[in-house]
């Protein structure tokens, strides 16, 4: 059960003998993907601890702060988990969320009696009508799963860099050029296509450029679990995936390489990774 800052520091400092159970910056590294959570979190608030001092896995309650001012106390793990489209003004808060989201109250039609809650025949609570099912968008060309195409559906390229990383790969390898998806075998949300930012069909891979955002929101949180179940639809359907990862984001998968900045250097290392996927002989065969 997740326990006030203060006793779960007096603990530590009981099990491991020392004032000092974790010194600062132990965490960093571990928080650094987090700079929303970073700006939120006051060390005053939370008697004195650096959050670089707190384990991201530790069941302690913290006390943060939104930009708005409002105050409010969750675990390391329940901050971790909110990065995503519920964030309001770039920091998850429940107030910011119940301001930019209110809960609907609907008013529920007379009944008879009021003492007698709604029941069907036999005394049988009736049940909720389900939720409908969203529909599959019907604009996925009837493919066999792998196949890649160009998607009516598909977003443009998010960023200035992915356009550079796209232009540098092609010119150092004469794959083809312009499709932007790939067919799949079960439904990835509402289609049964995915959009990565780069589709290289001859070798059957895909590549992601991946940053935290001007935000910090990207890729983090509800967002990676998303860019997870999206690699696994991709090697279902007998892909591979090479993550580009920056902002200090941690590798998702086998072949994921970290950079700080993409460069001719990042693309020798991309290009290899290639190498290691499907073989040099295969790979060398399309370098311009």
């Amino acid at each position: 059960m997740a326990e006030r800052v203060e006793a779960w520091w007096a603990r530590r400092q009981w099990s491991k003998g020392v004032d000092v159970p974790y010194a600062v910056g132990a965490y960093r590294e571990a928080w650094a993907a987090f700079p929303a959570l970073i700006r939120q979190y006051h060390p005053d608030l939370n008697a004195g601890i650096a959050l670089s001092q707190v384990p991201p896995a530790a069941d302690v309650l913290l006390l943060w702060q939104c930009d708005a001012g409002h105050r409010f106390a969750a675990t390391p793990s329940e901050q971790r988990s909110h990065p995503g489209r519920e964030r309001r003004r770039s920091a998850w808060c429940p107030e910011c969320s119940e301001l930019a989201a209110p809960t609907r109250v609907v008013a529920l039609p007379m009944r008879d009696s009021v003492d007698e809650p709604a029941r069907a025949k036999g005394g049988v609570l009736r049940a909720r009508r389900p939720r409908p099912t969203p529909a599959l968008c019907d604009k996925t060309p009837a493919l066999p799963p792998g196949e890649a195409f160009v998607s009516v559906c598909a977003p443009r390229p998010a960023s200035a860099v992915e356009d550079r990383i796209r232009a540098d790969l092609f010119g150092r390898l004469a794959l083809t050029r312009g499709l932007t998806a790939v067919r799949v075998s079960r439904p990835f949300f509402q289609h049964v296509e995915i959009w990565p930012d780069l589709v290289l069909p001859e070798l059957r891979i895909a590549v992601e450029y991946d940053s935290i955002g001007r935000h910090g929101l990207e890729h983090v949180g509800q967002r990676e679990q998303a860019d997870r179940r999206k690699d696994r639809a991709l090697r279902a359907v007998g892909w591979e995936v090479v993550r580009l990862r920056t902002g200090k984001l941690e590798p998702l998968g086998p072949y994921d390489l970290q950079l700080s900045t993409w460069n001719r250097g990042a693309l020798d290392r991309l290009v290899d990774t290639f190498r290691s996927i499907r073989g040099a002989l295969l790979v060398d065969a399309y370098v311009r």
